[in-house]
């Protein structure tokens, strides 16, 4: 009976890697799509497919987060507002499921953050006081659940320095603090497709203007 116990172990496992396999290679092209995309029907088409995937996969949450990441690329590329508005809607959407699936995870929070970033943008004259103290707040939360987690940190940085200049106040605080996140992207080695690793270049932007 040992034997056969052994035997149910090992081949469950070898099953469970086997799925873990067939997962990654089917969010590989979506993921590197709404990393590269630069039209939106583009980044719609990968988003689409991140859906499926997550209908089939209820208990992942990778297919939401990169489903939501490809909203907020594609909100960064409308200029219309209530567009805009919409895509970032969806992205909110998969981020509140992705976090029911994945409590605490730093990579969800700060997301969900680069949502509300991205609505004061839309009209910064009336929306900049509840947005950015919605972003500041999942920042800063992302950042407690892993503080080692290079997006987190620039995108608080790219919060505060942005904060910083409308207030006309020293940019200090966010240049070291991008300065961080960009030593972190550095150091980063990402072992599997589904491990998020955007944001590296947003902070070498932000680094120059603190130059």
């Amino acid at each position: 009976m040992k034997t056969l116990s052994v035997a149910v172990v090992l081949f469950a496992a070898l099953v469970a890697q086997a799925n873990d396999k067939k997962f990654e290679e089917a969010m590989a092209a979506p993921i590197q799509r709404v990393y590269t995309a630069e039209k939106i029907d583009e980044l719609q088409t990968a988003v689409n497919t991140l859906d499926r995937i997550a209908q089939a996969e209820k208990t992942r949450w990778e297919p939401l987060y990169y489903a939501a990441f490809g909203y907020v690329m594609m909100a960064n590329r409308e200029a219309e507002a209530a567009k805009k508005d919409g895509y970032l809607d969806q992205a909110l959407e998969r981020i509140k499921k992705a976090a029911a699936l994945n409590q605490n995870n730093s990579e969800v929070t700060a997301l969900e953050g680069f949502v509300h970033m991205i609505r004061v943008t839309v009209d910064p004259a009336t929306r900049g006081q509840q947005y950015s103290g919605l972003s500041m707040q999942a920042y800063g939360k992302a950042i407690q659940q892993d503080p080692n987690n290079p997006r987190a940190l620039a995108l608080m940085a790219q919060m505060q320095y942005g904060m910083a200049k409308f207030f006309n106040s020293p940019v200090t605080e966010a240049c070291g603090l991008a300065q961080k996140a960009m030593t972190l992207f550095e150091a980063a080695k990402n072992e599997s497709i589904l491990t998020p690793a955007w944001g590296k270049g947003m902070t070498e932007g932000l680094l120059q203007q603190c130059q």
